[in-house]
């Protein structure tokens, strides 16, 4: 008999959905910001270096909420460590691909939409502490 149970509550009711909804948020409002003040190459940069940051943190929700329950703990650690595993390994591809795939760019624009981005995963534990309950 397998000790894993499986979550059902979709991923909406998890504690990492105000935080990846606030980072997609952020990532849509920088780079408005940048395309208002910088222009459109800025604006699509920082966009792609939102979802460089959005798109790994959501991978790692992913996994490591797809368990649940006491029963499941050794699951949920490895699922901790797989889940961290493959966010660093997808920031890295998703990386390369904009460095490689996107032209122009800007730099500096990327780099600001990832780390502020970034920032909103940081705050993590102030944003769930004060995010509603249904």
């Amino acid at each position: 008999m397998d000790a894993r149970t499986p979550n059902k509550s979709p991923l909406y009711r998890t504690p990492a959905f105000p935080v990846l909804l606030l980072q997609l948020i952020t990532t849509l409002v920088v780079a408005i910001t940048l395309w208002f003040f910088r222009g459109w190459i800025a604006g699509y940069s920082g966009l792609l270096g939102g979802l460089v940051a959005f798109l790994p943190n959501s991978y790692f929700a992913f996994r490591v909420y797809r368990y649940s329950g006491a029963r499941s703990a050794r699951a949920i650690v490895g699922e901790l460590y797989s889940g961290e595993a493959g966010k660093l390994i997808l920031t890295a591809v998703l990386f390369i691909a904009v460095w490689l795939g996107v032209k122009p760019l800007e730099v500096a624009a990327v780099f600001i939409g990832y780390l502020v981005v970034l920032a909103v995963g940081a705050s993590a534990l102030l944003i769930v502490k004060s995010f509603p309950k249904h």
